[in-house]
């Protein structure tokens, strides 16, 4: 399972840790996506994990690079 936790501004707020798993399909390796601190693979989905706080704009990020979300799930 690939995954990346994203960071971002942790306050006292609930909101500020919790995180979520987006499952994202569609992904390739392109110029955008080599200077990624993680490889994309080539089939299959990849996992990318994100705090509460930086949800909008990682989806626009994945939309961006073609990807589709197929699945979004909270962690505990």
């Amino acid at each position: 399972m690939l995954g990346q936790v994203l960071g971002g501004r942790t306050g006292s707020s609930p909101s500020g840790s919790r995180y979520f798993r987006y499952e994202v399909a569609g992904l390739s390796q392109s110029g955008e996506t080599e200077s990624m601190d993680y490889p994309i693979r080539s089939s299959g989905n990849a996992f990318i994990t994100v705090p509460y706080n930086r949800m909008n704009q990682e989806m626009q990020r994945i939309t961006r690079m073609g990807g589709k979300i197929v699945n979004i799930e909270p962690l505990n």
